[in-house]
């Protein structure tokens, strides 16, 4: 008898996003029947795209905090990673790659590293808790960068923890104390205005 899945679980198993799913259901490239409000999909479904799915010898794991203070959660974003590419893929030689370092910083020494072994065809994957752990904006554009060398950018997880807001403050703090300094120079009192009204915003955040 044959057995149906969610979305949800598909895309688990698959390791895409639900999204994607969704996509490839509307374009018919995968086989999916609407019960009641939900789509259900054939696990011989499941079973034929993960044939079709590239197999990865060596993969990168890449890790990233924004400050020294989250030494803890890097530790955890890299056992949470290994226990992902070894449950998933079923190999045990990866890289691991930690930046301590804003994600808008593109300068960072993890990432230039993961340019590099990528385009010398030294991995065959890289593997990344959410998509922010590897560039705050632009991910798009490291992706296809990443493509262009035969190794795709592997997003782990979709939920993020409560914690990563905090660095979207930071982040925006970092954005508006740019701006404010190249308008109005950073020794006016404007840009002294500017930078405390910001740190005013977010303070309850």
């Amino acid at each position: 008898m044959e057995r149906y899945i969610s979305v949800s679980e598909a895309s688990k198993i698959l390791g895409v996003h639900r999204v994607t799913i969704l996509k490839w259901i509307r374009q018919g490239k995968i086989r999916a029947y609407m019960l009641g409000n939900r789509w259900r999909i054939p696990y011989s479904e499941i079973e034929r795209l993960l044939k079709g799915f590239p197999t990865y010898q060596r993969v990168a794991i890449y890790c990233r905090v924004s400050n020294i203070n989250q030494k803890d959660d890097l530790e955890r974003q890299e056992q949470a990673l290994k226990e992902y590419v070894i449950s998933k893929f079923g190999i045990k030689d990866f890289i691991v790659i930690k930046d301590i370092g804003s994600g808008l910083n593109t300068n960072r020494r993890g990432l230039k590293k993961l340019i590099e072994l990528a385009r010398k065809r030294q991995i065959d994957g890289i593997v990344v808790a959410y998509k922010d752990r590897l560039t705050r904006f632009g991910f798009e554009y490291l992706e296809e960068l990443f493509k262009s060398y035969g190794v795709p950018v592997i997003v782990a997880f979709q939920e993020k923890p409560k914690e990563y807001m905090q660095e979207i403050i930071e982040d925006l703090i970092a954005i508006i104390t740019s701006f404010a300094g190249k308008i109005y120079g950073k020794r006016s009192k404007k840009y002294k205005r500017v930078i405390e009204g910001a740190n005013r915003l977010f303070k309850d955040c």
